[in-house]
């Protein structure tokens, strides 16, 4: 079973849609790849990506938020699924996952 979920492109606003498994839970939408992530394309099978790469209007069609057709910019947007690392929750945008550390804090 798929779901259709929408998502919006935080460059130009146009709303693309994709077919997905339900069970994949979303993180964030951002503008630039988390490090060390690994995306697939819309079209591809996701199920063991840490999320999925757009290109704006060129990987299928996009609409506005009333459903009505526009062109997309053209721009890469990320989707972030929530990504389990031996089962712990990881945060988006670290440098490294269990790499050393460079905060010197005291």
């Amino acid at each position: 079973m798929t779901v259709t979920v929408r998502y919006t492109c935080p460059h130009c606003g146009a709303v693309v849609s994709v077919e997905r498994q339900p069970d994949l839970a979303d993180r964030s939408v951002t503008t630039i790849p988390q490090p060390g992530w690994e995306y697939a394309s819309p079209d591809e099978d996701f199920a063991d990506a840490d999320g999925i790469e757009f290109l704006c209007g060129e990987d299928g069609p996009v609409t506005d938020l009333e459903g009505e057709p526009v062109e997309g910019c053209g721009r890469p947007f990320y989707l972030n699924f929530v990504r389990y690392e031996q089962g712990v929750e990881l945060e988006p945008d670290p440098p490294t996952y269990g790499g050393p550390r460079f905060d010197f804090k005291g």
